[in-house]
């Protein structure tokens, strides 16, 4: 198990305005520097510009902060920067990508609160604000252990590659150094839940009701072992639910995959059917139900449960394609692998 305790994002970063540019000042280019604005695709960078002058360039190694959608970037090399727009910088020298992306990850999901604030108040707002760390023996942050994290995520992503060109029949394709970087930084977006789901709350059977392993359908408790499934049972077939779905735990925030249909034990559970029926494999909303979990684990738990009602303003973080679509083949893709490699 490993050990965590809470820092201040002021401890750890600080906050910056950029000198804000307007991009009429550049002659775009290919292999300049990087012209950093508030947009949520390409890192963040809308191009490559000349050199202009030391007093507007930024600092590479950092965070760089498009305060609109209030989305972080990691930024290895010096840039310029537009308009709405700030910057990170570490406080500490163990900072790197694989790092950063650590951090990325934390600070995402934050950002309806973020999102919530006054651009004036993001900087006092995020240095109050405590995120939970990997901390060693001597209880400092574990960053060997934040690096080691997340270039395990990296393996899984080129396995999930390499088991897309074996299924595609070119398992002799060899991947460059340039697309296995590619491979490894699959681009993810945020969607609004809802706009995924149809989401319903299930129907209730109290357990005094029903007779334990009395028949074949899965009766579901929002239990945390055996996928939430507590018993086998025969009811009133007027009250099962339709399986093939997600199925969320309401006062428990249990995110299972759900293959069959079920009776459930509580009318607070959430069931969440995938809005495109043609994209509704088991893969993809195991692959779903695991980034519903990491997106909301932190917001919702016992004492603060998940409701039908809440779940309207919550979103989701997934892999997305070029047309800025959830990416449902790379999940696939990611699961074969994950499966294939246990």
């Amino acid at each position: 198990m490993v050990k965590k305790r809470a820092f201040k994002a002021g401890d750890l970063f600080i906050i910056k305005s950029n000198p804000q540019l307007n991009k009429e000042s550049f002659h775009f280019n290919k292999a300049g520097y990087p012209y950093f604005t508030r947009t949520a695709f390409n890192n963040g960078v809308l191009g490559y510009v000349d050199y202009l002058d030391e007093e507007h360039k930024i600092k590479g190694n950092s965070l760089a902060i498009g305060m609109i959608e209030m989305r972080f970037h990691y930024m290895e090399r010096d840039f310029y920067a537009g308009q709405f727009t700030k910057t990170a910088f570490p406080t500490f020298s163990d900072f790197n990508e694989h790092i950063a992306l650590y951090f990325i990850t934390l600070f995402g999901k934050f950002q309806k609160t973020f999102q919530g604030i006054l651009i004036r108040d993001f900087e006092k707002t995020f240095s109050n604000l405590k995120i939970e760390l990997p901390i060693g023996d001597d209880n400092q942050i574990d960053f060997s252990y934040m690096e080691d994290y997340i270039r395990g995520l990296e393996k899984t992503r080129l396995r999930a590659l390499e088991t897309y060109f074996n299924t595609k029949g070119l398992s002799e394709h060899e991947l460059t150094d340039v697309e296995k970087k590619l491979a490894v930084k699959a681009k993810y977006k945020t969607y609004n839940i809802i706009d995924i789901f149809d989401v319903k709350n299930t129907q209730s059977i109290m357990s005094r009701d029903v007779i334990e392993n009395s028949g074949t359908t899965p009766y579901l408790t929002a239990g945390a072992i055996n996928n939430a499934v507590g018993s086998y049972i025969q009811y009133d077939e007027r009250c099962i639910d339709k399986g093939n779905c997600i199925f969320i735990g309401g006062k428990t925030f249990v995110v299972t995959y759900q293959e069959n249909d079920f009776y459930s034990n509580d009318s607070h559970n959430l069931a969440l059917y995938l809005k495109e029926d043609n994209k509704k494999t088991r893969e993809n909303q195991l692959f779903m139900a695991t980034a519903i979990y990491n997106s909301l684990c932190d917001k919702y738990s016992w004492g603060n449960s998940i409701s039908k009602k809440k779940i309207q303003a919550d979103t989701v973080s997934l892999p997305v394609d070029g047309k800025g679509n959830p990416d449902y083949d790379y999940m696939i893709g990611i699961y074969a692998s994950n499966k294939r490699w246990r």
